[in-house]
């Protein structure tokens, strides 16, 4: 969903994030890929921070991108170090567009996708436990809830249920073991859309994505300037709750509790959202992209 390291495909939603950040003078891109956005904000004159914890990523957008007025940072975007760093830049523009990139999940390898004989990895550091550990070693009540509150299942029980079952005789190593239990709980009409939304919610439990965005968000507005901007692209509707509960807390006057009498916070908004409503993609860009179908583009300006 970021840029392609191989193919270079045109970024999601890039006219409207030019438009954007058109007149930004520093713009961070906390999740670089193959360097599609920052290949925009260098063309519009802008110094750029690259940010990504894929070093695959890292060396591809430095292939095609160079080192004029861009500089590269390995990590992922929510670890404090890269936090400091993208305070110190003193950033107008900070863009996070989530979810897995395209190389990503077009590398057999790298486990994001559920082609037949995948190996269960997932992991966007290439580092830590992968999805395969996960699924062998999580108690089942935690089994549960990835699969509840990361993919959206109703029968979230009842497969890690399944996940437990099986792994006791034989340890989950493919995309088939996953694949296999998911249609012994959900049936055999269950498909493509299905075996998306759960190896989704394995992939964002491994790399921990959600916590990282809840403690990421605070800390990039904080680093705005006034007029500064934080633009987020997610696929994912827990990625895009965490995104509009905060922005809306933002831009509200009164934060304070509705029975307390007296407002004793802050008494201002500290931004606005620009523009109001949240922007999708258009029939046009789905059809020649069909990653993009699912993308939520929010922004909010500075005070």
């Amino acid at each position: 969903m970021s840029e392609s390291a191989s193919a270079y495909h045109r970024p999601v939603l890039a006219e409207e994030i030019a438009a954007a950040a058109r007149g930004a003078r520093r713009v961070v891109d906390g999740t670089l890929g193959g360097g599609g956005h920052s290949a925009l904000f260098l063309g519009q004159g802008a110094e750029v921070l690259g940010i990504d914890r894929d070093p695959e990523a890292l060396a591809a957008a430095r292939a095609r991108l160079g080192t004029e007025r861009i500089r590269y940072l390995a990590g992922a975007y929510a670890d404090p170090a890269q936090v400091a760093e993208v305070r110190a830049f003193q950033p107008d523009f900070i863009l996070l567009d989530l979810g897995v990139s395209s190389h990503q999940l077009d590398d057999e390898a790298r486990g994001f996708s559920f082609r037949p004989g995948a190996p269960l990895d997932m992991r966007m550091s290439q580092d830590g436990p992968t999805g395969a550990d996960l699924l062998n070693e999580e108690p089942e009540g935690e089994l549960r809830r990835i699969f509840a509150d990361y993919g959206d299942e109703r029968r979230a029980g009842r497969l890690a249920r399944e996940v437990v079952r099986r792994r006791a005789t034989r340890p989950f190593a493919t995309s088939d073991d996953l694949v296999n239990a998911i249609r012994a709980v959900l049936g055999p009409r269950s498909g493509p859309g299905d075996f998306a939304r759960l190896f989704q919610a394995v992939r964002i439990a491994v790399n921990e994505e959600l916590p990282g965005l809840a403690t990421a968000l605070p800390a990039f507005r904080e680093a705005l300037p006034p007029g500064g901007k934080l633009a987020i692209i997610s696929y994912h509707s827990g990625e895009d709750r965490l995104v509009k509960h905060a922005f809306q807390e933002w831009v509200r006057a009164c934060i304070c509790p509705p029975e307390q009498p007296i407002c004793t916070c802050r008494g201002r908004p500290l931004g606005a959202l620009d523009p109001r409503k949240p922007i999708r993609p258009t029939a046009e860009e789905i059809a020649t992209n069909s990653r993009a179908r699912s993308a939520t583009l929010r922004i909010y300006r500075q005070a």
